[in-house]
């Protein structure tokens, strides 16, 4: 059995395995987006519905994330986080024999219901076995620049696999990703848990949240079929909106809630958000337009378009490192 020490004395092997982690979560979110138009041609996709081979992995993970974070603090975090590769390896798997649209969207779904669980349980395990001030800032910083550089990666891998093994190789990345980390989680990551006495998951919150989340970004997606006007748009938007309500009472009702909204007094922490929101929602957004605008309009390959993207890439992947540096040095407000 491996001792404390022993485990703090693996902790930069541990941050190493972590960090290949987050970036393959980060990665499912973009590597598909070049692969969109063959996904589409070889499964028969509508093009409304292509959009939820991205839509299905990011919902998923957006809503049950704080359940995710949740779960790890009171169930173990290597625990949750082993369970959350398993179900990542065989999502994935899932997803590359798929043979039909509904196949790949339950099994993007089931990935970022996996990536959701992974994410939350490896920065609390970066935050613990680290100690705080200088040495846990490297290692946060390191874990941000990993994060930021997967996005940008993903769509040049996402070229390549395509154009180079097929559309089904952007999935199957993860399998020998997640089963190597998998095998070598017990011998370099401690386990831990939170010590607090309120021991509840919130359940009721995650699941409405997330329900709220999918039936606005449906009633969005096929407003241009339906109409803006129509009584199924109008109804979805009104269901959405009675649900992110009820997410607001139960959060406000729970004894342990997954959001307590005295954290939105922080104006850094709001201004943090919102910022973060428009990035994200721009970032990714870019990616699957400009994707299906350069393969289907100027008739880019996958590889092209994915070397498209390098400026981008490299320019993401630097300025995440240099960030991170600069942030430890003089601080996040500069």
């Amino acid at each position: 059995m491996t001792t404390a020490q022993e485990y703090r004395d693996k902790r930069w092997i541990a941050l190493f395995l972590l960090c290949m982690t987050q970036f393959m979560v980060v990665l499912d979110a973009s590597i598909v987006n070049v692969a969109l138009p063959s996904i589409g041609e070889a499964l028969d996709f509508s093009q409304e519905n292509l959009s939820w081979v991205v839509n299905g992995y990011v919902l998923t993970f957006g809503g049950f994330l704080l359940l995710g974070g949740r779960l790890a603090d009171l169930l173990g975090r290597r625990r949750i986080f082993m369970i959350g590769l398993g179900i990542v390896g065989v999502a994935s798997l899932a997803a590359g024999f798929a043979s039909n649209e509904p196949q790949l969207i339950a099994a993007r779904a089931a990935q970022g219901l996996g990536a959701a669980i992974i994410s939350p349980a490896a920065l609390s395990i970066v935050s613990t076995i680290f100690s705080d001030g200088a040495e846990r800032n490297k290692a946060l910083g390191a874990w941000g620049a990993v994060a930021g550089a997967g996005g940008a990666a993903g769509v040049l891998l996402g070229g390549i696999l395509t154009d180079g093994l097929g559309w089904e190789w952007v999935l199957w990345v993860n399998v020998p990703v997640s089963a190597v980390v998998l095998a070598l989680t017990p011998r370099f990551i401690p386990e831990s848990r939170s010590e607090s006495q309120t021991r509840t998951f919130d359940t009721a919150g995650a699941v409405t949240i997330t329900a709220a989340l999918s039936i606005l970004v449906y009633a969005i997606v096929d407003a241009e079929s339906a109409g803006w006007g129509s009584a199924q748009t109008i109804g979805l938007l009104a269901l959405s909106a009675a649900l992110h309500g009820a997410f607001v009472l139960i959060e406000r009702n729970s004894k342990a809630p997954l959001v307590p909204f005295s954290i939105f007094r922080k104006r850094t922490l709001t201004g943090a958000n919102a910022v973060g929101l428009l990035v994200g929602a721009s970032l990714f957004s870019m990616f699957f337009f400009i994707t299906l605008y350069m393969q289907q309009v100027l008739g880019y390959s996958p590889i092209e378009a994915g070397l498209a993207y390098l400026p981008l890439s490299v320019a993401i992947i630097i300025s995440a490192g240099v960030g991170s540096q600069l942030v430890t040095k003089i601080g996040f407000k500069p």
